[in-house]
């Protein structure tokens, strides 16, 4: 039953919450998600399925993530009491420093090129989880993937779109990336088959990696082993000059000595308590403490003020993201502690910084003993209103998006992973493997000052930001693809659920909203000091009144934000269920 007051959610949804005991899975590529349950049904386990579906997601989802990027995860064996963070976010290299590109004329990480790669990690991520916590060889679990590079997959109206707003710097610059984009001299065409073989080529070579080893797992770390070897012929190619969204050349800084040490690992999650259930997120090296700030601020707040439908409700809610993601702006660092933002103390005192107003000011907690360091506040830049795919410049830039998967079996196992970067526009194809590297360390910051400071060794304070909730009996994976927006689009869902008691296909289908008013994580770091953005079902009563509280309004459609999808595995009914999201027209949730 909907709690009193609580606008209801509508009779109508794009889909079922799909319910069963067998298995589920939830991404944003229908095929990615098919690919996952059809491990499950061969007797492998949510890790292998979520492990052979990221691979997938490689070739279906080339513009939102590749295999040069990174990706974080949260996880949850059957019996294990808590969950594990899955840290696939690769560090800067040891050329990285600000001293360097402030010698290349630089103010601000480029956008794209080979200057902005931090160290790939996604793939070892999915390896390392498929050695601790899967049963399946590495073979196996990339043979979807290979199957696909060499026969082909039917290309997204939204990836021959992205290319083609990249056609010009392909021709005239990357060459490599238009030789297999733009094989004909022109974007591939939207449902056309496109074959990526180098790749095939790459995975092919890691499945043979220790095949004769007689030991999973010595096999796997083989296969990593092969990897980071491979990856060198990405840092010779990138050691020469290239153009980057600076719009001037540079070389790349990675070389093979970066690359020796795995970068993967497991860590432990932050957490907090709301409404009775627990939700876990990483740490401070992700902007995933911010989520838990905002559910501390509105904890104890009455239910109409947690009611993203309504104007008190939307106002309250955008407030409060201001101010915690001021904090992720002013704190959050690789190494920092995240701890001191969520204390009592602290979270009373942002509590009574949410005005009746929109404020359009950007203020930082007041932490004891800490100064908060101020980043440029630039306006100049376009803000992006929507999402939907990654807005691409003429020039390579992008603002950034990703993909999602999360998985749940019928052993009690769950996964949610969001993994990113490594999009077909971040730098030069390397001709050899096949894919380019990432550019998240444009989310770094060129003065020494800042917590989320260019420094070689240290991760980029990065936007990726998948959740692992507990309530009760039940654990819950949920993610989203989004940017900035990836905490700001969970926040209305996790309201809607455990304030508004929706199902999570309620929540992902009810209209929603988020804040440009931060500092954005992408080139070339615009803020708009009161900017909102919401989708037009949230009702003219509701954006009007918006508008009249001092909020610049952004109409952004019907169904253009979030790409929100989720399971669950309640391990008292011995139920699963799964939910996903209708907006793009790609993502889906299967399961029995």
């Amino acid at each position: 039953m909907t709690t009193a007051g609580y606008t209801a959610p509508s009779a109508f949804t794009t889909r079922p919450q799909l319910t069963g005991t067998f298995g589920m899975a939830a991404s944003t590529h229908a095929t990615a998600t098919a690919v996952a349950m059809a491990v499950l049904e061969r007797g492998g386990n949510a890790f292998d399925a979520a492990c052979a579906g990221g691979f997938v997601l490689h070739i279906v989802e080339p513009h939102l993530n590749g295999p040069g990027g990174d990706l974080v995860g949260l996880f949850q064996p059957a019996d294990a009491a808590t969950p594990t963070v899955l840290m696939g976010q690769g560090a800067a290299p040891a050329g990285a420093t600000v001293s360097h590109f402030r010698g290349e004329g630089l103010d601000l990480v480029p956008g794209a090129g080979g200057l902005a790669a931090a160290i790939p990690a996604a793939v070892d991520a999915w390896l390392l989880l498929l050695r601790d916590h899967g049963t399946w060889s590495v073979a196996d679990a990339v043979s979807f993937a290979i199957d696909y590079a060499e026969a082909g997959h039917p290309l997204l109206p939204a990836v021959s779109a992205t290319i083609g707003r990249v056609a010009d710097l392909f021709r005239d610059h990357w060459t490599a990336s238009a030789d297999l984009w733009m094989p004909d001299g022109s974007p591939a065409a939207a449902g056309a088959l496109h074959r990526n073989p180098a790749y095939a080529g790459v995975l092919r070579r890691l499945a043979a990696a220790g095949a004769d080893r007689g030991d999973r797992a010595a096999a796997v770390d083989a296969a990593r082993t092969e990897w980071r070897r491979l990856l060198g012929d990405a840092c010779d190619e990138l050691a020469r000059p290239h153009r980057h969204s600076s719009g001037t050349d540079h070389a790349a800084v990675i070389t093979r000595a970066d690359l020796v040490a795995a970068p993967a690992r497991y860590e432990q999650p932050l957490s907090t308590g709301f409404r009775g259930r627990t939700v876990f997120k990483a740490d401070a090296w992700s902007q995933g403490p911010a989520l838990l700030a905002a559910l501390r601020v509105l904890d104890p707040l009455p239910d109409d003020r947690l009611d993203p439908a309504t104007t008190t409700g939307a106002h309250t809610v955008v407030e409060t993201l201001k101010l915690v993601l001021a904090d992720r702006d002013a704190y959050f660092g690789d190494g920092t502690d995240a701890g001191a933002l969520l204390t009592d103390e602290v979270v009373s005192a942002r509590r009574a910084d949410v005005g009746e107003r929109a404020s359009s000011q950007w203020r930082p907690a007041v932490i004891p003993g800490r100064d908060p360091w101020t980043p440029p506040l630039r306006r100049d830049g376009a803000a992006a209103a929507g999402t939907g795919e990654p807005t691409v410049a003429r020039s390579g830039a992008t603002r950034g998006d990703t993909c999602h998967i999360d998985v749940a079996d019928r052993w009690g196992n769950v996964i949610s992973v969001t993994p990113s970067g490594g999009w077909l526009q971040s730098s030069p194809v390397i001709p050899s493997l096949g894919f380019c590297l990432g550019t998240r360390l444009q989310m770094c910051w060129l003065d020494e000052d800042s917590p989320a400071a260019l420094r070689p060794g240290r991760r980029p304070r990065t936007t990726l930001s998948p959740t692992l909730v507990h309530d009760g009996d039940t654990r819950i994976a949920l993610g989203t693809p989004g940017g900035d927006q990836q905490d700001q689009w969970q926040l209305p869902m996790l309201l809607r659920m455990f304030v508004g008691d929706y199902t999570a296909q309620q929540a992902i289908d009810a209209p929603t909203l988020h804040t440009t008013a931060m500092v954005d994580s992408f080139w070339p770091r615009t803020w708009d000091p009161t900017g909102l953005v919401a989708e037009d079902r949230l009702g003219e009563d509701v954006l009007r009144g918006l508008t009249a509280l001092g909020h610049a309004v952004s109409r952004a459609g019907d169904w253009s934000l979030g790409r929100l999808s989720a399971v669950a595995v309640d391990r008292s009914a011995g139920i699963l269920w799964a939910a996903a999201n209708p907006r793009g027209v790609q993502g889906y949730a299967a399961g029995r």
